[in-house]
């Protein structure tokens, strides 16, 4: 019983110190970000996905791995906002250094998103029939692909109202590939994170909800 109660509290502090360092990057980005309209727009998602996530803690308890998750993409968001995501100090680096023709920051992001598929399976296999299994793992891939896709569909439509004023927010760079670069990426993240976080996922899974 103890060794239990041991377990809750523990995880509990985890989940505090991340809900921490995210509200730290939150109120950083809020500081002087390059374009508050652009910064609105691009941290608003996880500004809700967080909301989402605090009221519904009791009722809806996910794995450290997947407070983690929402944590670490939340942070990336609030970056991109408060830069941009075409222009994000380190990768301006990166691409002045490597003779880049872009700032990859908002390739990155893409990719990072990919993470998301661990995210959805939790959610399946909490709130679904599915069981741990090949079935599960198609779902969520098509779920975040999904997601992606229906991210890209956000940014043509801002893009079409607001024309030249979305540059930033849509952080595309002159590539007319670029939506399609995005979804691949998150494709790509998705596959790798089921490939390698499955297994760890399943332990964590099995042992809080046991």
């Amino acid at each position: 019983m103890l060794d239990c109660e041991g377990l809750i509290m523990k995880v509990n502090k985890i989940h505090v110190v991340l809900l921490i360092i995210v509200s730290f990057f939150f109120l950083w980005s809020l500081i002087k970000p390059v374009h508050y309209p652009i910064w609105i727009l691009e941290v608003a998602p996880s500004v809700i996905a967080i909301l989402f996530v605090f009221f519904l803690y009791k009722k809806l308890r996910f794995t450290s791995l997947t407070y983690s998750i929402i944590a670490l993409l939340s942070i990336l968001t609030f970056i991109g906002g408060h830069y941009t995501y075409d222009d994000v100090p380190f990768f301006d680096w990166l691409q002045q250094h490597y003779d880049f023709n872009r700032n990859h920051y908002d390739r990155f992001g893409h990719f990072m998103k990919g993470l998301l598929a661990i995210v959805i399976r939790e959610i399946l296999l909490i709130k679904t029939p599915l069981h741990i299994g090949k079935w599960v793992q198609c779902v969520a891939i098509s779920i975040t692909l999904a997601i992606a896709a229906l991210y890209e569909i956000v940014e043509w439509i801002a893009g079409k109202i607001a024309k030249r004023e979305t540059k930033d927010f849509l952080g595309a760079q002159g590539d007319i590939w670029d939506a399609q670069w995005d979804m691949s990426l998150t494709l790509l993240g998705s596959f790798l994170a089921l490939l390698l976080l499955t297994s760890w996922h399943n332990k964590l899974f099995q042992k809080e909800k046991s």
